[in-house]
């Protein structure tokens, strides 16, 4: 497995840097450990990772199972993703069940887990709204619970090791919560390093980024989980510092992939007060840091459940007028995949980092039947 030289040069100047400001300054002992930490934990999950003649090549999922039905076909689609034989690793870019008169119960989470397990290849989950923001019955009709509680309960159901993902060969990942203190209740969001390629999960969900109101009654516990606003506030500041934190261990990789569930483009000028404003500020900052970083970039988004590609930060998109001061970052592709009651797949995503043709991601989706 070939690491990036970019961590080993950090790696080597951490070193430095700890063994010079240790003898100038002892109290600087343990920000200097923590910094060796987070490198080496980067450095264990990047070692973990196998090679596949330089290739990767990765299966990506979302917005699924919605439904009895889709759930029925929730143990075919993970036994045919666990035949095939190039997948090295699988990615669910969040909501596990329906967005309306769908549960959010314990039991739920835990009939979903038992078949995240049964991936063979290691799984990697981020959060989406309809498993947590979504679940009170305002207008959504999930039960009367409060979403923030819900979103402990995931965390517990789904990340049960900090910096381990999911199925049967568990692969090494850098947590937030391992290495940035300020953000530690973040254990979803994950980074992992993968030939010359740098992947990171952010748990932004639709809904408007959980702009979209709770409404009443809530639960007698409310009280005791953060308040909406509190939510907003706490998760916007962990995301933006988990970007900057992608970004900055990218600097020599050959390609960044970003992977959330929210379609943040999922709107139009008529009504983005209400589905797509919430995500202003990160599309901002996202091409701002993909222009900087000057490589290709891969966006992975779910939510919108119809499959495409496109390219929303490129002035010719008829997308890019929908968030002010959209960046231009032509170097950013955007995948979103099927789900709810479109056709049930997985899309085969490669990537090639050395490929001749500047094609560095590639995609085919393979249905179920």
């Amino acid at each position: 497995m070939k690491r990036s030289s970019t961590f080993r040069t950090l790696g080597s100047l951490a070193v430095l840097i700890s063994a010079a400001a240790c003898a100038a300054d002892p109290t600087a002992t343990t920000a200097s450990n923590r910094a060796l930490t987070a490198q080496s934990r980067l450095n264990d999950a990047a070692k973990e990772e196998g090679g596949n003649n330089g290739h990767i090549t990765y299966a990506v999922i979302g917005d699924f199972p919605y439904g009895p039905a889709k759930r029925a076909e929730l143990p075919l689609l993970v036994d045919k993703i666990n035949a095939d034989p190039t997948i090295e690793r699988v990615i669910h870019l969040g909501d596990i069940k329906a967005g309306s008169s769908s549960d959010c119960s314990d039991a739920y989470f835990a009939d979903i887990r038992q078949q995240f397990d049964r991936f063979n290849p290691p799984l990697v989950y981020t959060p989406g709204d309809n498993e947590w923001t979504d679940c009170h019955v305002a207008s959504k009709n999930n039960g009367l619970y409060t979403p923030t509680e819900r979103l402990v309960a995931v965390r517990n159901v789904f990340f049960p090791i900090v910096g381990r993902t999911l199925g049967i060969h568990s692969a090494r990942v850098q947590s937030q919560a391992e290495v940035d203190p300020a953000n530690a209740q973040y254990v979803e969001n994950v980074m992992w390093m993968h030939g010359d390629v740098v992947f990171a999960t952010f748990n932004i969900t639709g809904s408007n980024n959980d702009k979209a109101d709770w409404g009443t009654p809530l639960p007698a516990n409310a009280s005791s989980f953060p308040s909406q606003a509190t939510e907003q506030l706490t998760r916007a500041q962990a995301t933006s510092a988990w970007l900057e934190r992608t970004f900055q261990h990218a600097k020599e990789a050959k390609a960044v992939v970003l992977a959330l569930q929210a379609d943040m483009w999922d709107g139009t000028l008529a009504n983005r007060a209400t589905t797509i404003d919430g995500y202003d500020d990160l599309v901002t900052q996202i091409g701002n840091l993909a222009v900087k970083f000057g490589k290709p970039v891969l966006l992975l988004e779910g939510d919108s459940h119809v499959f495409r590609i496109d390219a929303p930060f490129t002035p010719s998109s008829p997308l890019f007028g929908l968030h002010p001061n959209t960046p231009v970052a032509p170097n950013v592709t955007r995948l979103v995949v099927n789900g709810s009651s479109s056709r049930t797949e997985y899309v085969r995503l490669t990537i090639n980092p050395e490929a001749k043709d500047g094609n560095i991601f590639t995609w085919v989706e393979v249905p179920l039947n």
